[in-house]
C-alpha cells in the first residue's frame, strides 16, 4: 500500500521578500532556493502591503507603488519557473492590529483598487470576496509592539492562521481554540523573513497546485488539510 504521505504536497503560505517587506533579509531568489532545499513544492509570497512594514516608497503614485510591490513575487516566480518550483501571489494587509493574508487577487486587481487603503475590514472582505479571493487572518493572538490590539473578525475572514511557527506557542494555542470555537478554517505558515530559520511550517495538500485559485477553492470548500511544523512540535488540532 502506498504511504499516504507520498501523496501530499507541501506549501508555504506566509513568507516575505526583501526589499518589498522592510523587515525581510533575503532576496526572492534566495527564498525560493531555501524552500526547494527544504523539500517544499511551492510558496505563496505574502509581502507586507503599504499599510504594513512595507519597503516601498509611499510617496510614489499608486501604479508605481503597485509595480514595485509586485517585484518580490515576480522575481520569485521567474526564478521558480526556471527551477520547476511553484510560486503564487498573495499579500499581507494590516488594519489597526489585525493582519490578513489575501489570496486570489493579482497585480491588475491592486491597480484597480487604490481605495482598499481606506476600507474597513468588512468593506475589504466584501470587495475581496466579490473578486473571488479569500482572506485569512494571520497570527490573530500575536502580541507585539507593532500591533495595537488583538482584533478578531470571525465574520469577515475565510479562516485563520491557527499555527504560525514564528509565534510563541501560547499564541498558537489561543488561535486554535478560537478557530474551533467559531468553526473557522485553519492554516499554518512560517511567516519567514530570512534564511536560517530553524522552524518553518506550511500546509500539506492532497494535490499539486497549478494556480492560486485551486488553493482558494480548498479554503472556501473547507477541505481538510494537514499542517507541517518543521520542529515536529505538536498541537491539539
Amino acid at each position: 500500500m502506498q504511504d499516504r504521505r507520498e501523496k501530499r504536497y507541501l506549501y508555504e503560505t506566509h513568507c516575505h521578500t526583501s526589499p518589498v517587506s522592510a523587515c525581510a533579509r533575503w532576496s526572492p531568489e534566495e527564498l525560493v532556493d531555501c524552500y526547494i532545499q527544504k523539500g517544499y513544492d511551492g510558496v505563496m509570497i505574502t509581502d507586507h502591503f503599504f499599510n504594513g512594514n512595507c519597503g516601498i516608497d509611499r510617496s510614489l503614485p499608486w501604479q508605481d507603488r503597485v509595480e514595485q510591490f509586485c517585484k518580490g513575487y515576480e522575481r520569485a516566480k521567474a526564478h521558480g519557473d526556471r527551477l520547476g518550483f511553484a510560486v503564487f501571489f498573495g499579500f499581507e494587509y494590516n488594519r489597526r492590529g489585525a493582519e490578513f493574508l489575501i489570496y486570489g487577487v493579482d497585480k491588475y486587481w491592486l491597480l484597480q483598487h487604490e481605495d482598499i487603503m481606506e476600507m474597513s475590514i468588512p468593506q475589504l472582505y466584501a470587495t475581496v470576496c466579490e473578486s473571488g479571493g479569500v482572506m485569512i487572518q494571520a497570527h490573530p493572538f500575536r502580541r507585539a509592539s507593532y500591533l495595537e490590539n488583538i482584533c478578531l473578525y470571525p465574520e469577515y475572514c475565510d479562516g485563520i492562521e491557527a499555527v504560525n511557527t514564528a509565534n510563541m506557542r501560547e499564541y498558537n494555542e489561543n488561535a486554535i481554540w478560537y478557530a474551533k470555537r467559531f468553526e473557522l478554517f485553519m492554516t499554518c505558515g512560517s511567516d519567514s523573513h530570512w534564511s536560517g530559520r530553524k522552524n518553518l511550517g506550511g500546509v500539506y495538500l492532497p494535490q499539486r497546485l497549478d494556480s492560486i485559485e485551486e488553493y482558494v477553492h480548498i479554503i472556501k470548500s473547507k477541505e481538510h488539510i494537514d499542517m507541517y511544523i518543521e520542529s515536529g512540535e505538536g498541537y491539539a488540532l
